[in-house]
């Protein structure tokens, strides 16, 4: 894997990288491995902490005296919120972070989303290992209309969803991965519909979008649906999806309002194929589902969902694999969802798929302390 500092280019560095003060932010880790991730820390906090006059300045390993990448993380509002940092901490390690008065790092963008109007209406996001997009308004009802969140087989580290678009071949590889993936009327990588009467009911796509962030490190978008009547059900739903450099997941925010009642059956889901045995693996402790597909002319993705907090039953079906949950209202329900591609390298097994997810979810769950020292 390539490091978060591969692509940057230091520009106006001073002689000396020695911090403005002697303040510093340390990062410790709980795991027993190798994290490379980004980090968010409170941006005026950090800030205040390190006196900062303005929004220009570098982040050195103070060990190391190496550069960090980071980037001022807006969330959709005109000042920053978070600044988020690509660490990468030895394992049970410690880093200690300073602020240098050389100017900022400018780096290659490492995630991309936008709105696709020039392809009925498709949102979608990528960063340097995956793609995924969201079908839109314009699908609905056409001969190729599908359901659930669509996966990209990159085996590049550029971001090709403009090119992509652009030579409309993406079904074809030519160097860079394809779009082989098969959603239909499933819920694809990760997606969700809600699930009255112990059916399965998909809603409209999505009819608007807000990107937050767009780069280098994270981007982040909401796709937002109109108000439905399902089952007598007033709902309404809203999705925040965010993507980050490096990893193999997206994080889905989900909030779903129900005019009628409190509470909302939707389920989540994996897209199966067609197979008497399916390569699958579910890990309650860890709680996440690997599904390992067969293989399709040399091509194998892998597939998976993360559930940090929340309690679900398993449900298998012919087409798609589903987990039964109930969303309260006024409550965000937050899970991740991703993909690997054999070929492009990194991952090209199921073992290998599973220590992945595995990690991932430790990640999730015991996220890196930090602590100011002054």
């Amino acid at each position: 894997m390539k490091s978060f500092l591969s692509t940057a280019i230091l520009l106006g560095v001073t002689s000396s990288l020695s911090a403005q003060n002697s303040n510093t932010v340390q990062i410790n880790s709980p795991s027993s491995f190798e994290r490379k991730e980004v980090v968010s820390i409170p941006f005026e906090k950090f800030k205040n902490h390190f006196g900062l006059r303005d929004n220009n300045f570098s982040i050195v390993d103070q060990d190391s005296k190496k550069p960090l990448v980071y980037q001022l993380e807006m969330h959709g509002e005109t000042s920053p919120q978070n600044i988020l940092i690509a660490v990468q901490i030895a394992p049970k390690g410690t880093l200690k972070l300073a602020v240098s008065a050389a100017n900022q790092m400018q780096v290659k963008n490492k995630t991309f989303a936008r709105y696709v109007p020039e392809r009925k209406d498709d949102f979608a996001w990528e960063n340097n290992v995956v793609a995924f997009r969201a079908y839109g308004k314009a699908l609905e009802g056409s001969s190729e209309d599908a359901q659930g969140f669509d996966y990209w087989s990159k085996r590049t580290d550029e971001l090709v969803i403009d090119e992509w678009y652009k030579t409309d071949d993406y079904h074809h590889d030519h160097g860079k991965g394809l779009d082989y993936y098969s959603v239909g009327q499933t819920l694809g990588v990760g997606d969700i519909a809600l699930y009255f009467d112990n059916h399965v009911q998909y809603t409209k796509h999505y009819r608007q979008y807000k990107v937050l962030d767009n780069g280098p490190l994270r981007s982040t978008f909401k796709l937002i649906y109109e108000p439905q009547e399902i089952k007598g059900h007033g709902i309404t739903i809203e999705k925040e999806i965010s993507i980050d450099a490096e990893s193999q997941l997206s994080k889905v925010s989900l909030n779903i309002y129900n005019a009628t009642a409190a509470l909302t059956p939707i389920v989540i889901g994996i897209a199966k194929r067609k197979e008497t045995d399916p390569n699958t693996f579910s890990d309650k402790k860890a709680n996440f589902f690997a599904y390992w597909e067969p293989e399709m002319k040399g091509n194998i993705t892998g597939t998976a969902l993360i559930f940090p907090n929340s309690r679900n039953t398993f449900i298998d079906t012919p087409t798609q694999f589903l987990w039964n949950i109930t969303a309260k209202n006024n409550q965000t329900l937050t899970y991740y969802m991703g993909a690997a591609f054999n070929k492009a390298g990194k991952i090209q097994s199921m073992d290998a798929w599973k220590k992945y997810l595995e990690q991932a979810s430790e990640q999730v769950q015991k996220p890196l302390t930090i602590s100011y020292k002054k």
